[in-house]
C-alpha cells in the first residue's frame, strides 16, 4: 500500500551494514566510496556464531569485512539478557536491548551485520545440555538453519569447541548448534517448512573453529590454518586491531573498553566439517563474478571503474555504475545479484552526494494523534537527478491497508500543486528542496515494540511468532519514505526511515528512532507491593493518556482470590484528567505467609484494549531504546521482623536494593565518597555494598580503616559481591580478614538445594527464622563470584553446588570484628529483592540485623 506524498530528504548515507538507527548518520569520503568499489568484485562471505554479545572476534571480522572484502555477518545466539549491567539498573530483557544496540554500534563500526536467533540469556550455565534443554535445541537450531540459508555463507566460524573449553555452557552450545545446523541447512529434509518462505538448502564449504589462547587457555597450534589479521589500511588509516578496539569498546555495559591494538595480530582455525583450507578461509571457493553465470563481464565493469575512479570527482564515476547496476539487474535472480544491486545503488547515491531524508521534530508518536513529517532532498552535483514521487509504507499491514483504502478514495497527497506522478522535479545542484506532510494515526497502529517482546517469553526462549523476523537484529523502521530518485536515466527506490531530528544544545544535530506510542498508558508505581505481617499492601496505578481524548475507559486488576482490592475496577475518564493516579489496598485473605503472586492492569474502551507502559532507556553511546512491559507488579504476603533502622547504602552497578529496603521499612541514606567518615557511619545501624561497589571505587579501599573501624565499633558492614579482590587500580581492602573471591565460582541453579551449615548461627534465626522455604522461587542463580581461601575467622553459612559439582560454601561468609560484623554475601540479593522473592528479604533484615559482640 502506498501512498504518494510532498516530499523530500538530506542524505543519511547509509552504505552498506550501517544501521539505520545510528545516533548520527554515516558520512563517506572519496575513500570510502573507493573501499565500497572494490568490495563490488568480491562474493564470497563469512558467518561468525557465537552465544553471546562480546562473543566476537572483534579484530577478526573487520578484517573479514574490509579487508578481504567478504560479506561478514555474526549471529549471537542471546542478546545478552542475564548478564550484569555496569552502567545502570537494567537487567533482564532491558539489558538484552542495550546489548543488541552495542553489537550494532559494533558492527557499524566493523562493516559486520548482525543476527539473533530467538534464545534468552537465562544466566550463566556451566554445560551444554543444561542450555540445550532450557532453550528447546530444536527451535534455536532451526533458527541458525533458518540464518544459514537466508545469508548462505561460504564458510562458517565458530568463536568456541564443543566441549569443556568452551568455558560456559552457552558457548559450547553455540558450537554444538553451529555445527549441526552446518549439515542441517543443506538438508532439504530439515525444517522444510522454511522453504514456503522463499530460501533453499545451504550447503556452506566448511566450518571452522576460531581457537584462542586467552586466560589459563590455550587452544592454538602451528599446525592450524594461521592469519595475520593486524595489517593497516592506509584508506581507512586503522589497522584492523585498532578498528577491532574501537569496536569491542562499544561493549560499555560490560566494561569492555580494549585498546586499539597495532602491529601483528594472529588467528587460528582448524576445521571442524567440510573442506581444510590450507592458505586461506576461501581455498577452493570462487568469490569474484565467475561464480554468477555472465558475471565475468559485469567484473571487467567494475574493474574499469576502479581504475577511471576520479577521487576528487566520483559522481564522473555515476553513468557507468548505473550501466553497472543494468547489467547485474539482468542476471537471473538470486541472494548476490540482489546484494550487489543494493550495493551498486549505495555506491551511486554517495558519488552523486545525494542527500535524502525523512525526519520529523516529534521525538514519538501517538496511536490515533497525528505525525508531521519532513522531507528533504539535496543533490550535490550537475547530475540533476529528477524526483517523480514519494511513497510512505508503514511495517505493518494493516497501516499499508489503511493507506490503499485512502488511496481509493480518491485522498491522495501528491506534490504541492501537481497531481500528476509523472511529472519530472529537476533537482539543482546543491539546492535544498523540502516539504512538510502530516496525517493521522489509526488508534490500531502498532506500538514500536521489538518484535521478540511482543508475546510472553519462557525461560529460555523468546516466542516469535512470524518467521520473517526471526534472525532480524531490531524492528523495521514505523514508517519508511520511499523517493523515487531517476540518476543518469535510471529510476531508483531511495529509502529512508521516518526519525526524530533534533539539535541537541551540548552534542548538536542528532538522529533517534521514531517511537509510536500507545494511546492510554498504565502502570503500577513499584515492581512490588509488600503486605508486612499481613497488613494491607498500599498499591498504586497510574493511568496516561497520549492524545486528547474525552472517553471513559474501564480499568479493570487481575489478581486471585487470596487478596481483595477497594480498587478492583473502576472508570477512568481522559477528559478529567490525562494524567491520573490511582491508589488503592490489596487486602491479603490467604493464611499463608512469604508468598508472592502477580497482578496486572488494562484498561478497555469498545474492542480496544490496553495494558502497558512506555519505558525508555537513553545512553549515549546507542539510540534511545523505546519499548513497552505489561503493567503488572507483585503482591508480596511477607512475615518478617527488622532490627534497626537506619541503612547507609552505597550503590553498585545496577542496583535496585535500596527501594526494596525502603519498603522493608528501613530508612536508607545513599553514601558517597564525602559521606564515609567515622562521625557520619555512628550514626547507621547497618552498611550495605552494591554488587561490584570496590571493582567501582578505588574510595572504597581508600576508606578501608574508617569502614573497619566501623565494624569494631558494633556496625554491621555488608559487602554484596564483587568480581575480585581489585579495584579500578589496584588490590581491594574489603574484610577485616583474608579471602579470595572466584569469579568461576558460582551456583547457577536458582533451585540447588541449600544446606544450612551453621543452622543455629543467628543470622539464619534473628529476627527471623530461616529455612530452606525462604530459598523457594528465587530467579536466575544462587551465588555468584563466590568467596574461597576465607581466613578461619570467618564463618561460612550455606553450602550449594549445581547438579554434579562439589558443594561450595563461599556463598555467605559472616566474621566477627571487635563489637560488629562483616559479612560477605555472594548471594544474587540484586535480583532477588526486586523479583520480590520473600525469603531474600527476610535474610537481608537478619544480616542487618546481626547482634553485636560482647
Amino acid at each position: 500500500m502506498k501512498v504518494v506524498i510532498t516530499g523530500v530528504v538530506s542524505f543519511l548515507v547509509f552504505i552498506l551494514h550501517s544501521s539505520l538507527f545510528a545516533q548520527l548518520p554515516a558520512t563517506n569520503t572519496s575513500a570510502d566510496i573507493y573501499l565500497q568499489l572494490q568490495k563490488l568484485n568480491v562474493l564470497g562471505s563469512v558467518l561468525y556464531i557465537a552465544a553471546h554479545p562480546d562473543d566476537e572476534n572483534n579484530a577478526l571480522l573487520p578484517y573479514l569485512a574490509k579487508e578481504k572484502q567478504y560479506r561478514t555477518g555474526y549471529l549471537s545466539l542471546t542478546r545478552g539478557d542475564g548478564g550484569q549491567n555496569l552502567l545502570g539498573s537494567e537487567q533482564g530483557v532491558e539489558l538484552g536491548m542495550i546489548r543488541t544496540q552495542e553489537l550494532l554500534a559494533a558492527r557499524r563500526i566493523d562493516g559486520a551485520e548482525q543476527f539473533f536467533s530467538r534464545a534468552y540469556e537465562f544466566g550463566f550455565s556451566k554445560n551444554s545440555a543444561e542450555a540445550l534443554r532450557t532453550w528447546d535445541k530444536e527451535k534455536i537450531l532451526s533458527d541458525v538453519v533458518w540464518v544459514i540459508r537466508q545469508f548462505q555463507p561460504d564458510v562458517i566460524i565458530t568463536r568456541f569447541p564443543t566441549d569443556a573449553r568452551a568455558g560456559h555452557g552457552h558457548h559450547s552450545a553455540s558450537a554444538i548448534l553451529a555445527n549441526e545446523a552446518f549439515k542441517a541447512a543443506a538438508d532439504p529434509a530439515k525444517f522444510p517448512e522454511q522453504f514456503n518462505y522463499g530460501v533453499k538448502p545451504w550447503q556452506a564449504k566448511r566450518i571452522l573453529w576460531n581457537t584462542f589462547n586467552f586466560g589459563n587457555a590455550n587452544t592454538t597450534s602451528e599446525d592450524q590454518l594461521k592469519i595475520d589479521i593486524g595489517g593497516f589500511n592506509p584508506l581507512l588509516g586503522k589497522s584492523y586491531g585498532e578498528i577491532g578496539g574501537e569496536a569491542r569498546s562499544m561493549h560499555k555495559s560490560q566494561g569492555e573498553g580494549r585498546p586499539r591494538r597495532k602491529g601483528q595480530v594472529l588467528e587460528y582455525f582448524t576445521t571442524t566439517g567440510g573442506d581444510t583450507p590450507h592458505t586461506s578461509l576461501m581455498d577452493h571457493i570462487a568469490i569474484d563474478w565467475k561464480r554468477l553465470p555472465g558475471g565475468e563481464k559485469v567484473q571487467q565493469m567494475i574493474n574499469t571503474v576502479i581504475d577511471h575512479f576520479n577521487i576528487q570527482q566520483p559522481v564522473l564515476s555515476v553513468p557507468a555504475l548505473v550501466k553497472i547496476y543494468e547489467a547485474i539487474e539482468a542476471l537471473p535472480a538470486g541472494n548476490w545479484r540482489n546484494k550487489k544491486l543494493q550495493e551498486v545503488q549505495d555506491i551511486i547515491e554517495a558519488c552523486a552526494g545525494l542527500s535524502v531524508e525523512a525526519i520529523t521534530q516529534q521525538p514519538f508518536a501517538v496511536q490515533g494523534g497525528n505525525l508531521a513529517i519532513s522531507f528533504a532532498v539535496n543533490d550535490r552535483s550537475d547530475l540533476h537527478p529528477i524526483l517523480t514521487h514519494i511513497v510512505l509504507q508503514s511495517s505493518t499491514s494493516a497501516r499499508q491497508q489503511e493507506l490503499m483504502a485512502v488511496k481509493q478514495h480518491d485522498k491522495v497527497f501528491w506534490l504541492p500543486a501537481q497531481l500528476d506522478t509523472t511529472v519530472q522535479y529537476v533537482l539543482d545542484n546543491n539546492k535544498n528542496v523540502s516539504l512538510n506532510y502530516s496525517f493521522t494515526l489509526s488508534d490500531r497502529e502498532p506500538v514500536s515494540q521489538p518484535y521478540w517482546l511482543q508475546y510472553p517469553k519462557t525461560e529460555g526462549m523468546f516466542d516469535v511468532r512470524d518467521q520473517l523476523l526471526i534472525g532480524k537484529a531490531e524492528n523495521d523502521p514505523a514508517f519508511t519514505a520511499i523517493f523515487s530518485i531517476q540518476i543518469a536515466g535510471k529510476q531508483f527506490a531511495v529509502k529512508r526511515p521516518i526519525q526524530y531530528k533534533y539539535t541537541d544544545p551540548a552534542k548538536g544535530e542528532l538522529y533517534q528512532p521514531l517511537a509510536i506510542l500507545p494511546g492510554i498508558e498504565l502502570n503500577y508505581m513499584s515492581d512490588n507491593f509488600i503486605s508486612l505481617n499481613n497488613s494491607p499492601a498500599k498499591a498504586e496505578i497510574h493511568i496516561k493518556s497520549n492524545i486528547a481524548d474525552t472517553a471513559t475507559y474501564r480499568v479493570q486488576q487481575q489478581f486471585s482470590a487470596n487478596w481483595s482490592s477497594d480498587q478492583k475496577a473502576f472508570d477512568y475518564s481522559v477528559k478529567q484528567s490525562r494524567d491520573a493516579y490511582v491508589s488503592g489496598s490489596f487486602n491479603p485473605l490467604s493464611k499463608e505467609n512469604n508468598v508472592k503472586e502477580e497482578i496486572g492492569v488494562t484498561a478497555r474502551k469498545g474492542n480496544l484494549l490496553y495494558d502497558s507502559y512506555t519505558k525508555t532507556i537513553a545512553y549515549d553511546h546507542i539510540p534511545t531504546i523505546t519499548y513497552f512491559p505489561r503493567a503488572k507488579a507483585n503482591l508480596v504476603k511477607l512475615d518478617i521482623q527488622i532490627i534497626g533502622k537506619r541503612i547507609g547504602y552505597i550503590a553498585g552497578a545496577g542496583d535496585m536494593i535500596p527501594q526494596a529496603l525502603t519498603q522493608m521499612g528501613y530508612e536508607v541514606v545513599l553514601l558517597t565518597d564525602k559521606d564515609i567518615t567515622a562521625a557520619n557511619l555512628q550514626a547507621f545501624d547497618a552498611i550495605v555494598t552494591g554488587v561490584r561497589a570496590y571493582n567501582m571505587y578505588d574510595y572504597l579501599t581508600a576508606k578501608y580503616e574508617v569502614l573497619i573501624h566501623y565494624v569494631q565499633n558494633g556496625g554491621n558492614l555488608i559487602v554484596q559481591y564483587n568480581r575480585n579482590n581489585q579495584t579500578t587500580s589496584g588490590r581491594a581492602k574489603i574484610g577485616p580478614y583474608a579471602f579470595t573471591i572466584n569469579s568461576g565460582s558460582r551456583v547457577t541453579e536458582e533451585n540447588a538445594t541449600v544446606h544450612f551449615l551453621l543452622p543455629d548461627h543467628p543470622a539464619l534465626n534473628y529476627p527471623n527464622k530461616i529455612t530452606v522455604r525462604d530459598f523457594e522461587g528465587w530467579v536466575q542463580e544462587r551465588s555468584t563470584y563466590q568467596a574461597e581461601q576465607a581466613d578461619s575467622h570467618y564463618e561460612a553459612l550455606l553450602g550449594m553446588n549445581d547438579t554434579g559439582e562439589k558443594e561450595s560454601n563461599g556463598s555467605l561468609l559472616i566474621a566477627k570484628y571487635g563489637k560488629g560484623n562483616f559479612v560477605y554475601a555472594s548471594l544474587v540479593f540484586f535480583r532477588q529483592l526486586p523479583a520480590g522473592v520473600p525469603g531474600a528479604y527476610r535474610l537481608m533484615a537478619n544480616l542487618i540485623a546481626l547482634p553485636k559482640n560482647n
